[in-house]
């Protein structure tokens, strides 16, 4: 199938909600990573979600040009042509902008499905993060009041973040704290600026402990609970059911199956695991290169064997470890096999 029409993005996002699933958002930078993540998602017979980040897109315009607009559409345009060859629909989605890049980042982005559209195309992506943890909460909804309306024009899905994550990703750091719980004010708040749906449909990135990266047990203290409060408050508030908002996870690697249960059941979505595929990918390289040095090394003179330092060779290898921890993924999420093509 082709990458999600907006209605089928809608469909899956509505869907998940409704069965206390989630997807997987498995952040890409290469055509080998959309590949082995469009693969796992295959494999467990799940439809997903594939993300690019700031870093990522820089990365994959030339990690000498870093142009992130230029990254992303050429990983996106990658992904609209390889997913028609897969049984399972794929959405196309940035990660984590803050607002010092939405003009180089999510802006362009935009105004490129916005032409689209135009056109009677399809936008280029499903879906765009706004990152605004980093500033104050009312400047924040303003700035996502703001991307909201032309995000809905271009039919595609806002995601925004009412706290902070803790940990690192792509050059932003925060600390781990009491900060890193959102609270039901947080939420009220971010309901009366962005509505319940009825001024377009955005995901809610709560946080409730996440810290990014992947931390000893102990070291992170999730709460999901902080979830069902913020769902409970809003829904008191607004109406809009038990779970008005359609949450979002960040931070996801290394969570234990318990905690990633309690997070779906109160809302969640869609979960960001980016860590863990990272390895997942590489260590199965790490270990070709081990047992194959004299093959894919020209040592001592000699000339090495060409089916081995091929990058097909140890590709393939790398593409199926992560293949695998998506899969995996979709399992824990329990999005395994509800694939909307069935």
């Amino acid at each position: 199938m082709p990458i999600a029409t907006p209605e089928v993005y809608a469909e899956m996002l509505e869907k998940a909600k409704a069965g206390s699933f989630a997807y997987p958002a498995i952040n890409i930078t290469s055509s080998s990573t959309v590949t082995a993540a469009i693969q796992g998602f295959a494999e467990a017979g799940s439809d997903g979600i594939i993300q690019v980040s700031t870093g990522g897109a820089e990365y994959a315009s030339g990690s000498t040009v870093k142009d992130m607009v230029r990254g992303a559409e050429a990983l996106a345009e990658y992904a609209h042509h390889v997913a028609k060859g897969y049984g399972v629909n794929i959405a196309l989605h940035t990660d984590h902008c803050p607002a010092d890049k939405l003009d180089k980042y999510v802006r362009p982005l935009l105004a490129i499905s916005e032409e689209r559209v135009k056109n009677g195309r399809d936008p280029l992506f499903q879906s765009h993060m706004f990152d605004g943890s980093a500033v104050p909460l009312d400047e924040n909804l303003s700035i996502a009041t703001e991307l909201l309306e032309r995000c809905s024009a271009a039919k595609v899905v806002l995601e925004i973040e009412v706290g902070v994550v803790g940990g690192e990703e792509d050059g932003v750091a925060n600390e781990i704290n009491d900060q890193l719980y959102s609270t039901p004010e947080d939420a009220i708040a971010t309901a009366k600026a962005l509505g319940v749906g009825e001024k377009g449909y955005y995901l809610t990135a709560l946080t409730f402990g996440n810290v990014h990266g992947v931390y000893k047990p102990g070291n992170v203290k999730l709460k999901p609970e902080v979830l069902k409060a913020a769902q409970d408050a809003v829904s008191k508030e607004f109406g809009g059911g038990d779970k008005p908002f359609a949450l979002v996870f960040h931070g996801g690697s290394g969570s234990t199956a318990e905690e990633i249960g309690q997070a779906v059941d109160f809302g969640v979505v869609k979960m960001n695991i980016d860590t863990d595929t990272q390895y997942a990918y590489t260590r199965p390289v790490v270990d070709y290169m081990l047992k194959n040095y004299d093959g894919v090394l020209k040592i001592d003179g000699e000339v090495g064997n060409k089916k081995q330092y091929d990058p097909r060779a140890w590709g393939k290898i790398a593409e199926a470890g992560m293949a695998a921890r998506v899969k995996e993924a979709c399992e824990h999420l329990r999005s395994a096999g509800t694939s909307l093509n069935g």
